[in-house]
This record gives structure tokens, C-alpha cells and sequence, in this order.
């Protein structure tokens, strides 16, 4: 009997449907608290205040979405959420289990990262509409809704790639969150469009702070047209998505319980 393997679309929508559940579980209630906590609190202080006669306030509002969710909270949920996808698999020994399968193997990366992603930028939305009400421009809310929705796609699907890649992908991925991307206040233009920050800025229309010229080793922060940031992003986790999905398709199955051991 001849077993016909199901089409690209198909496995995608299987595996995601399948996988769906597990972000209602420890791990996706953790992604969704890095969202409601910073802005959770930022509304119970905004609250306190309206008590005491003091009105809304912008410079709040841009200081939670660039020093908090962007800068803090969008890597700590990709560290979160990447290794309860196939890397997940790698170490249990369950990836034979998958590449045995009449499926193409190369859907699978992107088919357990879909549910993370959704759960994430359901968050994330609700994060942003939520800046409103301590005093966000509304004149911003599109751009800062597509820079932290763009921004946890390409960076969960780094994420991903970086666990298929090492060992320690997570320790690789944290050095690169929080040693590299900060350093965009120095960075010649070249270096300073190959951050996250430097997108997520472009397409959210603000940024939390400019480095003066008198400040050691400055630089001046460029803009990049918002469109052209928003496709850089998607790009770039369609990019990830598909070098993660090759990885894995390449994997031999006599190797795929090994890999998790380096």
C-alpha cells in the first residue's frame, strides 16, 4: 500500500492544531505575564494617580513600550517560547518519532512555532491598546501594534533557528538580546539596521532616548521608512523560519536524538 505524504499546508495546519493547547499551559500563561505585568503595573500606578488628581502621561507610555516591552519583556518571551517548540522535541528524543513520518519535515519548525506566535501577539496587542489608556498617541498605535507584532515574529523564529544551530541556543540567543542590541546607541547606521531595536523604533514612530553628541563614542540614530522596517522584519522571520525548517529537513534520523546532546 502506497502512503501519500500530505501537502506542505496540510502539516502545517495539523501540527499547529495540534501543538495549539500547550500555549494554555505554564509556559504560555509565563509569555502572556511578561506582557500584563509591566503594563499591568503602569495602569495600577496610572490609576493611583488619577486618584490623586494627575492626568495621563505620554513620556510613561513610551517609557514602558521601549524600556519595557521592546527592550525587556519581547527577547525574555522568545527565550521563553522558542524551546517549547521542536527544540522541545530534540531534547526528549521525541524528533525520530516526527522525521519517520510521511510529512515534510521542514514545516514542522515553523508548525509549533505558530501557536507561540499567535499567543504572543494576542498579547502583545492587548499590551499596546492598553498603553493608551496611561497616555499613548494614538497617532502611534498602528506602528507600535506592527513593531511588537513583526518584532516577536522575527525574533521567536531566531530563536528557533538558534536552538536547531547549538546547543545552548538560549545562552546564544540572550548574549545576542542583551549584549548586542543594545548597543545601537553606537552603532554606525550600517550596524545600527542590523537590530531589532533599530526596526522596532522606524515602525513604532519614537524612540525612548537620543545619545547626545557630547557622549562618548555617539552616533546618529537613523530612521528607515516604516514599510521598508515592517517587511525587514517579516522577511527576516520567514528567513529564520525556513533556515530552521532546512536544518531539520537535513537532519539524519539516526542523528536526531543526539543533537540535543551538542
Amino acid at each position: 500500500m502506497t502512503i501519500t505524504a500530505p501537502s506542505p499546508w496540510r502539516t502545517l495546519r495539523a501540527v499547529a492544531r495540534g501543538y495549539a493547547p500547550r500555549v494554555f499551559q505554564g509556559r504560555g500563561w509565563a509569555v502572556a505575564a511578561l506582557v500584563a505585568a509591566p503594563v499591568g503595573l503602569s495602569l495600577g500606578i496610572f490609576a493611583f494617580g488619577r486618584l490623586r488628581g494627575l492626568d495621563a502621561s505620554p513620556v510613561e507610555a513610551l517609557r514602558v513600550f521601549h524600556e519595557g516591552l521592546v527592550k525587556m519583556m519581547l527577547p525574555i518571551m522568545a527565550l521563553v517560547a522558542a524551546p517549547a517548540g521542536i527544540r522541545e522535541d530534540l531534547e526528549q528524543r521525541t524528533l525520530p518519532l516526527l522525521l519517520v513520518r510521511p510529512a515534510p519535515a521542514w514545516a514542522f519548525p515553523l508548525g509549533k512555532g505558530l501557536p507561540w506566535f499567535l499567543w504572543g501577539a494576542a498579547w502583545l496587542v492587548l499590551g499596546a491598546l492598553g498603553l493608551q489608556v496611561i497616555g499613548g498617541d494614538p497617532a502611534l498605535l498602528l506602528g507600535r501594534i506592527a513593531a511588537l507584532v513583526a518584532a516577536w515574529w522575527g525574533e521567536l523564529a531566531l530563536m528557533t533557528l538558534v536552538g536547531l544551530l547549538f546547543k545552548r541556543g538560549t545562552l546564544w540567543g540572550a548574549l545576542y538580546f542583551f549584549l548586542w542590541e543594545p548597543l545601537v546607541r553606537i552603532f554606525p547606521p550600517f550596524l545600527q539596521r542590523l537590530t531589532f531595536t533599530h526596526h522596532i523604533e522606524s515602525l513604532a514612530g519614537s524612540r525612548v532616548a537620543e545619545v547626545g553628541a557630547h557622549q562618548i563614542l555617539a552616533q546618529v540614530q537613523v530612521t528607515t521608512p516604516p514599510l521598508l522596517s515592517l517587511v525587514i522584519l517579516l522577511a527576516f522571520g520567514a528567513l529564520c523560519w525556513g533556515l530552521a525548517g532546512w536544518k531539520l529537513q537535513r537532519t539524519p534520523i539516526g542523528l536526531a536524538g543526539r543533537e540535543a546532546e551538542g
